[in-house]
């Protein structure tokens, strides 16, 4: 072999070798939620980007899936770059998620016919790879059709969020399934802190993280996404310690 020849071999996989570190730096990126006591039970203290993540309301009502939808619209709005929202039904409300911190000039709305529709969307969005976040309504999520997410999550470098929306109260838990989600998390609406003038406060929320990748469950209870996206721990708690209101699930699959 020429020393030409050579250099351009060594050359080559010097290239392969930092497309690679490049890779593994972007797959371990994380976004944290700022919340010590919600990121220190995260590995790499934040939601992984490069991955799949899933979020359901409490119950099957409104109220609680407008929550998760919120808690979703939150994680989204600080990520960088635009932001693909996926569904079927043309009912979210742009001026709550700005509430939540995602400005409606950063949100891409994709309306896809059926759910076969919308996974495909969801799917080729993260694999684009120049989108901060992609948000998809999904009422089923096979493991299957979750393993392709994650890949393509991986692929694009990119978070992904399912949004589980139960369309019927008779319906299932969402979580009921297996998947390949990083984590899992559900979100459950509780009264806001009672302030010294007629009025409501910041809305409150209980989080279940029912699963978590090389981590463990967990239940936080903090103050709802405010308008730069950000959750905070709840006052109710500030004069007590964490472990006495970090409760642990049975983690599944």
């Amino acid at each position: 072999m020429s020393a030409f020849a050579a250099r351009a071999v060594v050359a080559d996989l010097r290239d392969r070798i930092r497309q690679f570190d490049d890779r593994t730096a972007r797959d371990r990126a994380v976004l944290p939620f700022g919340v010590p006591e919600i990121d220190d039970r995260l590995p790499g203290g934040g939601l992984a980007l490069a991955s799949l993540h899933e979020v359901c309301g409490g119950g099957n009502d409104a109220v609680e899936g407008a929550a998760a939808m919120l808690f979703a619209a939150g994680i989204a709005a600080r990520t960088k770059g635009q932001v693909l929202w996926c569904l079927t039904r043309p009912d979210l409300f742009a001026p709550a998620l700005a509430q939540a911190g995602l400005a409606p000039g950063r949100v891409i709305y994709v309306e896809a016919g059926d759910e076969k529709s919308l996974l495909l969307c969801f799917e080729e969005g993260l694999r684009h790879g120049g989108l901060g976040a992609v948000v998809a309504e999904v009422a089923r999520l096979s493991m299957t059709a979750s393993r392709r997410l994650q890949l393509a999550a991986e692929a694009g470098g990119t978070l992904a969020i399912a949004l589980r929306r139960l369309r019927h109260r008779a319906e299932v838990d969402a979580f009921a399934q297996p998947s390949a989600a990083v984590t899992r998390w559900r979100v459950a609406v509780r009264p806001s802190v009672a302030l010294p003038v007629p009025g409501i406060g910041r809305a409150q929320w209980h989080l279940q993280l029912v699963r978590c990748r090389a981590g463990a469950a967990a239940d936080f209870d903090v103050e709802a996404s405010d308008a730069e996206g950000r959750i905070a721990f709840s006052s109710r708690l500030a004069d007590r310690s964490p472990e006495t209101h970090l409760g642990r699930f049975g983690a599944s699959a």
